[in-house]
């Protein structure tokens, strides 16, 4: 949180998530022109940036992006928000989040990392295992045979809530899937997103990484999505490291 907080501080490191917030997914050379500094400058404030989790880096062909990471960002919130203004806040960020982040189809469209004390395997039992899952996805219980090409699915008291399919599997290190939101009729009826689990070990910790990209247009999914993978991250990561995930909100 110390990190978080002395990164939050400086208003050019706030105008560059903010500037993410706008448009995710942009280049350095991009995010350069948007200030009266040098490319170092930039640079520099980035790599405090990204040191703190409030962005993540990834490769696209020959160019390096930079997502803003919301995940410490909901820890933060999760912490400090009174449990009686959580629902005005959640709804005024949705909000907001709906109005200022148009999308690029080409990259990425979701980007999410944290860091949690526990091992591998540990972490992808909580990924895999459904007595896990209904303790910090919202109830949802995972149901598959793990197998590439396998039918993946989670139910909530007995009703279908995600369908998917299985793309890529390696434990415990990866795993990739379609995801279609059968919670809602609409929906529902929408073209398959595609989720990716990356978990890498780092000496006590394990980074894990969660993209939600395949979006073919700005979707209700797309929308949906966009709030509640931080909390579902933020609740794996408390229930994994005190034995207890996140009280259940209302997203």
């Amino acid at each position: 949180m110390e990190k978080v907080f002395k990164a939050l501080a400086d208003g050019t490191r706030r105008k560059l998530l903010d500037a993410l917030r706008r448009r995710d997914g942009q280049t350095l050379s991009e995010l350069e022109q948007r200030f009266a500094m040098t490319r170092f400058g930039v640079m520099k404030h980035l790599r405090i940036l990204e040191a703190a989790g409030l962005i993540v880096t990834r490769r696209v062909g020959r160019e390096k992006l930079h997502y803003l990471n919301t995940v410490p960002i909901r820890s933060i919130h999760d912490r400090w928000i009174s449990k009686y203004a959580e629902p005005w806040v959640s709804a005024l960020a949705e909000l907001k989040g709906d109005m200022e982040a148009p999308m690029d189809a080409k990259k990425p469209q979701h980007v999410f990392q944290t860091w949690i004390r526990t091992t591998p395997q540990a972490l992808w039992d909580a990924i895999t295992n459904p007595q896990m899952t209904k303790k910090y996805f919202f109830r949802g219980e995972v149901k598959s045979d793990w197998k590439r090409g396998s039918r993946i699915t989670q139910t909530i008291d007995g009703n279908l809530a995600l369908d998917g399919k299985i793309l890529e599997i390696d434990p415990p290190k990866k795993l990739v899937t379609t995801f279609v939101a059968m919670w809602d009729e609409k929906m529902g009826k929408e073209p398959p997103s595609r989720v990716t689990w990356e978990i890498e070990q780092q000496g006590e910790l394990c980074k894990l990484t969660v993209v939600h990209d395949g979006f073919e247009t700005e979707t209700a999914t797309f929308h949906s999505v966009g709030g509640g993978w931080p909390y579902i991250l933020s609740s794996l990561k408390t229930l994994l490291e005190t034995g207890k995930p996140l009280p259940e909100v209302r997203m």
